[in-house]
């Protein structure tokens, strides 16, 4: 072994010498950092091993050991606090990169579809929390997984930007000369994700109208902008001035005595109120100056001296002096309006308010916001806990079960005693908690209860207000059958001194009924009878007959086995029998050789009577037969037939019976001699689910009377008085319970607004506690109503306008140059001061009005001052009123004024008109009918109160007789929509209707039960509903129906086996076949009558249908056999075969046996008097086993609904041959019986839908038009189970708003703009707001209206309060290149693909498209600008190509979006089509063109002929088929193909009508589709022909006479169950 590892070794040796080595190190995963206490102490240590380049491991020498790596190195030991300090920090996502980027195999899609995936990084790092420092990540991966570093990401495909279509081309900018047009576009959608830019939005066009007469204008007046508004020099150096003074005054005011310096000080107060409103604004009039410039066409500024105007513009103007809003600091935060402690509750609020100090004029800054709110719990000690709301809830109702489907219609059945499944429900209310803890919900030990408050108060679900109950079903009283007559006896054994003796039938109760025995029929019977004794013997059975004086045959006797029974038929002690009679030994005969023998007789026949009157007697009967006659004369006779039965009574006593009856037991009273208990009684069960209370002993009693059956009471000694039922017993009294209702709530608030129609205020009380047991009844008022006192004068606030002050112009030292500046007149500006009001008058802060009263009024307004040639005239007067409506006219005056009346300028009435006419308004009104029919609404009050205040939820009138509401509109004879009073009209057309009852589901009463499947054992009885009307109107649904419309029922039923027999007729007279007629004896036949009779306690009774009875039991009913010779041994018949063995086993045997009844003569002998037979399984042996049937349907009570039944099982003795048999048989076997035959089970209850009352109707959808509806609106609150009535469909209701016309204010449109005095440059353009009404939907444009109409409205403009009448504009110079106008924001578009939004957001735009007028100068002109905004709510567009026809080699080809529009971008240019078209080779032959296929076609009436490699050679004239027409002798020609179809085809020269050309080949020479079309079409015309010639020569078949059968068919209605057949 040595010297192998030594060899081993110097291979290895030698194989390092050959070849070298190649080894690395390996390293294994660092391990869990270790440590002894937490944070950067730790360590942690790996594996490093060497390994061959191959994989495999080797020594570690074979590795460099200067390369090793560290197996050990320090680490942050990680431990649970460290969760709270270290983090994962996540970067934003970078931008989304194309995959085909990063991967270099990846190609890039050529067409974009719905977008280019993706792949978007993130910087992802392990920090401390409190300063961001970073860590090493396995710190944070101690407790988190590290997140994902990428994530798919989808870049959209690039979105051109879409232009609209251009529009027609603008008139020409000049009128002479050369000029320019444009036309423009705008942007629809704007570039997007790198789509291409929008395109040109301007196209020029030089125009040329005509040669100008005379010299061009090059040279236009231009007025510049208005520069800033600065004060006047001369108030500036008055201001300083004022200043020294008031020191001055300050100075000497000190000096002054302290009355003066009072005085001064209330003058100034004085003046300050009078001014009041001015402390808010400094309104400084200062005034502001423009640049007038004279500009040549080419935009470069001349001389002013260039611009040949007469007058300059004015370069000055007053203006106010802007100045910012400023405000106070802050006030203190209020109270929190919230005043108690409540942690889980509502938080309340507190503001904190600033004062305006100086309100923004001159277009200053605006004001912040005033007032400021933040929620809050109060602060300090002592703070209440907050008042704790829980829901209360009433006791709940009686439990009430809906109707079965069958007791629908209440003239078929009642409804009374209906048990099962139900609902009871109770009413919910919120109640203040007690302080100290929250009581329980449903506890009524408080008597007074507590206070209903608002049900919003309360937090939290509120409980249920109905719930599933049940009423258990009253279990009817089941007793058995009646047992046979009983001997007579004594009434009471005991005493037999009375001589009265009853015989008596009994029958026994078989369950526990509801309420004890006492509702149960009479359980014993009495006939009265004679001779009564208490035992008696009974006779067991006769002994043989014993021949006389030891003769083997002869005459001799029977004796008697008896046993001594009493009255009950038990066995008792033979002494007690000593003073019956004796049954006697009966005399017999022993039958010898030749004498008759007969058999013994039958037991006596059931007694046809069970009773004996005048016209009926009992009488049993028994009968023997013969079975061998005597020898001639040698021995006993046989007698005659007469003798072969025999008669006696029975039931001999009279049909009197007799029992006692009881009534009903009373009620209990108390019964005064039992002392009350101290404490109340409690029993279970009472009640619905409840503990009774019971609190005293009473008494009950009830009559016990003797009934004769069938005749009715007799006198009680007529019955046995030993069984009179008691007619005293002990009850229980309950307690007696008080109604319990609640205490008021509080009144319902008032309404707070002020100006509102009076209310009424209520209040109610519930009833937790309906009474009982006599107790005090409930208050008869539940609900008291009130009305609302008056409404206090309304709170509110108004802006009070002071009066214009005087109107200041500009410094005299700015406008000192211009013409008529030596008068002090011309523009100028006023100011007024602005206050505000209460409503009653007294004064209020400025900063209630800005909240309340709407915006501020106007504070400045211009003026003129007049100059003295101008003219100066009143304000026009009001309008004079009119004497009729649409009668005469009405004027309003104004006059001049001052030295104006004496200027005969002023009197130019053209100018200045002093008068104005108009007609009279003619106000004609006309109302109609709008929108639609609300719903049909019940009237109010439909709700069924339930006994003594306590809701029925759910009960509410459901249909019945509403009414349906159409608003009506009024409008004026201008068609514009005015105030419905105007019409005379409430503002409704009202209309009854008919909401439809529901009708549920009615079926018929069940049938009987049908008879048992089975006579014996286990089967099945079935009993059936049948439709009798179909649910409608949402009624309750039918149960599943067969397709006959039936339902059945099917419950397993267990025959007895017994209780039909077969019972056999004694054997007739042998009838002897081979007659011997001196012997009487030979073979023979015996016939006698067997039929299936029921069964019953007394024996069998009726004779019913054979099947009943088991046909393998029936007996014979004729029997062969030999009638014994004279002196031939008789035999009795065979006895009963004995059982065989089990199991059975071939082995086996059984027999039956017979005995002698004649012994045989001399010489003769017996036949065998036992037989055997094999015992063969399933024929005459059998095994039996138990046979366990499925369970029935759960069965309820008769009157019961649904809920708790019962299910059973059969249990049945079965035969190995699979017949059920009696369960004697398994029974006898001592088989186990281990299943359980009754189980317990539920019912699903019918549980109907039950809605919440209708809420108030709501406050109008619209504020005005004709759309408004009210809506009212139910819920669900049970919905229904089972064949519940469903619930309806309509859980709210709607009713339409009175017609209110809609005034709103609306700008007019801009007017032009206007650069007063020049021709271009910086102006002004105006608008106004004025009143119009609207119905409100939208599609109406308006009408302007008075402005007194909109006087209740707050003045703004499509929500924006800030009304701008006027805005500076620029009116372009001639020859200037500039920016039109922006366009209205285009419709807000999302990126879609398909309909499909990718999610990106919409967008919007608008653009401003280059306006130029002069060919040299549009290299000036600026860039033409569009902006994008985000918007909501976007709407899909999808864009396709569109194409016009062919016109010669070109169509039309452009882009349509989807709503109709024609743009520029948006299709995909890779799937732009062909607008031109051109065929290779150029069709260059005579009469040939470029067809739509790209191939060479000729003219029409010539056909193309091909060369071999299918271009076309020559275009060949078609020969002309001429086809007549009508109304022309000339016939037409067709072709298939046409170049233009809707044009008309020239006629060839000399050829009148239409000509047509046959052309069987197509361009590329092979037969054209009609070709084979009309091959196919005469060939199936040939096959026809042909079958019509054979059947026409075919020789006819000679018809057979056809047989009628005389009998009709009957007519068969099936009925499906509808009601309406």
């Amino acid at each position: 072994m040595y010297i192998f590892r030594l060899t081993i070794l110097l291979i290895l040796l030698l194989n390092c010498k050959v070849v070298s080595f190649v080894s690395v190190s390996l390293l294994g995963p660092w391990g869990r950092c270790m440590g002894s206490e937490c944070g950067p102490g730790g360590s942690q240590s790996r594996a490093v091993w060497c390994a061959h380049s191959e994989g495999w491991t080797t020594l570690h020498t074979n590795c460099q050991q200067s390369e090793r790596p560290s197996n050990q190195q320090s680490c942050f030991r990680v431990c649970d606090w460290h969760k709270e300090m270290y983090d994962w920090q996540l970067g934003a996502w970078n931008q989304c990169v194309p995959v085909s980027m990063r991967s270099a195999g990846v190609p890039r899609p050529a067409v974009c579809t719905r977008g280019e995936e993706g792949i978007q990084t993130r910087e992802v790092g392990c920090v401390h929390k409190s300063d961001a420092v970073p860590a090493e990540d396995a710190i944070c991966e101690y407790f988190e997984p590290k997140p994902r570093l990428e994530q798919a990401c989808l870049i959209p495909c690039p979105h051109d930007c879409v232009v609209s279509e251009f529009s027609p081309w603008t008139s020409c900018s000049k009128s002479c000369g050369m000029g320019l047009q444009n036309r423009l576009r705008w942007v629809l959608a704007p570039p997007l994700f790198g789509g291409s830019a929008c395109p040109n939005l301007t196209e020029f066009r030089t125009c040329q109208p005509g040669p100008c007469e005379g010299e061009e204008s090059l040279h236009s007046l231009r007025v510049g902008p208005w520069g800033p508004c600065m004060a006047s020099p001369i108030r500036q150096t008055r201001e300083a001035r004022e200043e020294r003074v008031k020191d001055r005054v300050r100075v000497k005011g000190r000096m002054r005595d302290p009355e003066t310096r009072e005085l001064i000080k209330k003058k100034r107060t004085r003046n300050r109120q009078n001014r009041q409103g001015l402390k808010f604004w400094d309104l400084q009039v200062g005034y502001q100056t423009r640049e007038v410039t004279c500009v040549h066409r080419s935009g470069s500024t001349a001389a002013l001296s260039q611009c040949n105007q007469q007058t300059l513009p004015v370069t000055y103007q007053a203006c106010v002096i802007p100045k910012d809003c400023e405000v106070a600091e802050w006030s203190d935060w209020s109270a929190c309006s919230k005043e108690c402690y409540d942690l889980n509750g509502r938080k309340g609020q507190r503001t904190r308010t600033r004062q305006v100090k100086q309100f923004p004029v001159g277009g200053g800054a605006e004001c912040p916001e005033l007032e400021e709110t933040e929620p809050c719990y109060p602060q300090g000690e002592g703070i209440p806990p907050c008042i704790v709301y829980n829901w209360r809830t009433t006791e709940w109702s009686e439990c009430r079960v809906d109707v079965l489907l069958s007791q629908q219609d209440r003239r078929r059945s009642n409804q009374t005693g209906l048990c099962g499944g139900g609902v009871q429900t109770r009413e919910v209310y919120c109640v203040q908690a007690p302080s100290e803890t929250s009581s329980n919900l449903s506890s009524l030990k408080n008597k007074d209860g507590l206070r209903p408050v608002n049900s919003d108060l309360c937090l939290g679900v509120s409980p249920n207000t109905t719930q599933l109950c049940h009423i258990p079903c009253p279990v009817e009283c089941e007793v058995s059958s009646w047992s046979a007559w009983g001997p007579c006896t004594f009434e009471n054994c005991q005493d037999q001194s009375t001589k009265k003796g009853f015989k008596l039938r009994k029958r026994k109760i078989m369950n526990e009924p509801t309420g004890g025995t006492g509702n149960c029929p009479h359980l014993t019977e009495a006939i009265p009878c004679e001779e009564p004794s208490c035992y008696e013997w009974l006779l067991v059975k006769l002994e043989e007959c014993v021949p006389d004086n030891d003769k083997v045959c002869g005459p001799g006797t029977q004796n008697p086995q008896v046993q001594c029974i009493n009255s009950d038929g038990e066995y008792v002690d033979r002494q007690l029998c000593r003073d019956a009679i004796l049954p006697m030994p009966v005399l017999c005969e022993v039958p010898c050789p030749k004498d008759c023998v007969l058999s013994p007789w039958t037991s006596w026949s059931l007694c046809s009577n069970t009773c004996s009157g005048k016209n009926s007697e009992g009488k049993q009967t028994r009968s023997r037969s013969i079975l061998a006659y005597n020898a001639g004369d040698g021995g006993g006779q046989c007698p005659n037939s007469s003798a072969l039965q025999e008669v006696r009574n029975c039931n001999d006593h009279p049909c009197t019976v007799y029992h006692w009856q009881t009534g009903p037991w009373g009620q209990c009273i108390e019964d005064t001699s039992v002392p009350s208990a101290n404490s109340s009684l409690s029993r279970t069960g009472a009640g619905v689910g409840t503990n009774e209370a019971f609190c005293s002993v009473g008494m009950q009693t009830r009559k016990v009377i003797c009934v004769r059956v069938n005749v009715g009471q007799v006198p009680p000694k007529k019955c046995p008085e030993s069984l009179r039922p008691e007619t005293v017993r002990p009850c229980l009294l309950p307690c007696k319970r008080d109604c319990i209702v609640t205490p008021y709530s509080d009144w319902t608030p008032c309404p707070s607004s002020c100006g509102v129609i009076k209310k009424k205020q209520s209040r109610k009380r519930i009833i937790i506690q309906l009474p009982a047991n006599g107790g005090q009844d409930c208050p008869e008022v539940l609900f008291q109503e009130k009305e609302c006192d008056a409404s206090s004068v309304c709170p509110g606030y108004r802006w009070k306008t002071h009066k214009w002050r005087r109107c200041q112009l500009v410094p005299w030292t700015i406008r000192q140059d211009s013409p008529g500046a030596q008068e002090t007149c011309g523009p100028g500006l006023q100011a007024r001061a602005v206050s505000c009001k209460k409503l009653d008058g007294g004064p209020a802060d400025v900063a209630a009005c800005l909240k309340f009263a709407g915006p501020m009024p106007q504070l400045t307004q211009s003026c003129q001052l007049p100059c003295q040639d101008d003219c100066q005239l009143t304000t026009w007067s009001k309008f004079s009123s009119c004497a009729a409506d649409c009668v005469g006219v009405r004027t309003r005056k104004r006059t001049l004024v001052g030295k104006s009346k004496k200027r005969e300028q002023c009197k130019n009435t053209q100018m200045y008109p002093l008068s104005e006419t108009q007609y009279c308004p003619c106000n004609k009104y006309n109302a109609q009918p709008v929108g639609n029919w609300s719903d049909c609404i019940l009237p109010e009050g439909g709700r069924v109160e339930g006994l003594l205040g306590m809701k029925v939820q759910g009960d509410i009138k459901e249909c019945g007789q509403g009414y349906r509401f159409q608003a009506m509109v009024c409008y004026d004879q201008d068609n514009r929509l005015v105030e419905t009073s105007r019409c005379n009209s409430h503002g409704y057309i009202e209309e009854a209707c008919i909401i439809p009852c529901p009708s549920d589901c009615k079926l018929s009463e069940w049938s009987n039960w049908s008879r048992c499947s089975k006579s014996c054992g286990s089967g099945v009885k079935v009993r059936s509903k049948w439709l009798r009307e179909k649910p409608y109107n949402g009624g309750r649904p039918c149960p599943k129906l067969d397709h006959v419309n039936q339902v059945y029922e099917v419950v397993p039923c267990l025959s007895d086996c017994s209780q039909y027999v077969w019972v056999a007729e004694p054997w007739s007279i042998w009838k002897v076949s081979n007659v011997d007629l001196k012997e009487n004896c030979g073979d023979g036949v015996q016939t006698r009558k067997v039929r299936c009779m029921q069964n019953t306690v007394d024996g069998p009774s009726d004779p019913v249908e054979d099947y009943l009875c088991d046909p393998e039991e029936m007996p014979l009913g004729a029997r062969e056999s030999k009638l014994p010779c004279p002196g031939d041994c008789v035999l009795t018949d065979w006895g009963p075969w004995s059982r065989c063995p089990l199991p059975c086993n071939v082995n086996s045997t059984r027999q039956r046996t017979a005995s002698p009844i004649r012994q045989p003569g001399e010489e003769k002998q017996c036949p065998s008097t036992t037989e055997k037979e094999t015992c063969t399984l399933n024929t005459n042996c059998f095994h039996y086993s138990y046979n366990i049937t499925d369970w029935s349907t759960c069965q309820l009570s008769e009157r019961a609904v649904c809920g708790v039944g019962f299910k059973t099982r059969m249990l049945d003795c079965v035969r190995s041959d699979g017949k059920s048999v009696d369960l004697k048989f398994c029974e006898e076997l001592g088989l186990e019986k281990k299943w359980q035959m009754n189980a317990s089970c539920v019912v699903e209850c019918p549980v109907n839908c039950q809605l919440s009352d209708w809420s108030s109707w709501s406050e109008c959808s619209h504020s005005c038009g004709h759309a408004g509806k009210l809506w009212r609106r139910r819920t669900v609150i049970q919905a229904s189970q089972g064949d519940g009535r469903p619930c309806s469909s309509q859980l709210e209701q709607w009713k339409p708003c009175p017609v209110k016309p809609c005034y709103s204010w609306r700008y007019s449109a801009w007017s032009p703009c206007k650069s007063e005095g020049a021709r271009c440059g910086e102006g002004l353009r105006f608008r106004n707001v004025s009143c119009f009404v609207s119905d409100g939907s939208g599609k109406d444009p308006g009408s302007m209206v008075d402005e007194e109409l909109c006087g209740d409205l707050e003045q703004t403009v499509d929500g924006d309060k800030q009304i701008i009448l006027q805005e500076s504009c620029t009116v372009p110079c001639p020859g200037e290149c500039y920016l039109t106008e922006w366009t209205v924001w285009s419709p807000c578009q999302l990126s879609c693909i398909s309909g499909d939004d990718l999610g990106f957001g919409s967008v919007q735009v608008r653009s401003r498209a280059v306006l130029a007028q002069e060919p040299e100068n549009l290299l000036q002109c600026p860039e033409q600008e569009w902006e994008p905004r985000p918007c909501t709510e976007g709407q899909c567009y999808e864009y396709k190509w569109m194409t016009g026809p062919w016109k010669s080699s070109s169509r039309q080809v452009w882009c349509q979006r989807s709503d109709g529009l024609n743009v520029t971008g948006g299709c995909p240019l890779t799937s732009e089509p062909v607008s031109d078209r051109s065929c290779d080779p150029a069709c260059d032959k005579p009469r040939s063109y470029c067809t739509e296929a790209g191939v060479c076609g000729c003219d029409e009436g010539y056909t193309e002929v091909m060369t071999s490699d299918g271009v076309l050679d020559q275009c060949t004239l078609i020969p002309v088929l001429e086809i007549p027409t009508a109304g022309d002798s000339k016939a037409d020609v067709k072709t298939i193909r046409a170049l233009n179809p809707t044009q008309p085809t020239a006629n060839l020269p000399g050829r009148s009508g239409r000509t047509w050309f046959l052309q069987p080949f197509g361009p590329d020479g092979k037969l054209k589709t009609w070709v084979y079309g009309v091959a196919a079409g005469a060939f199936v015309l040939l096959v026809f022909v042909v079958s019509m010639t054979y059947l026409a020569c075919k020789k006819p078949k000679k018809p057979q006479r056809r047989q009628m059968n005389n009998r009709l068919k009957p007519l068969t209605l099936a009925y499906d169950g509808d009601a309406d057949m």
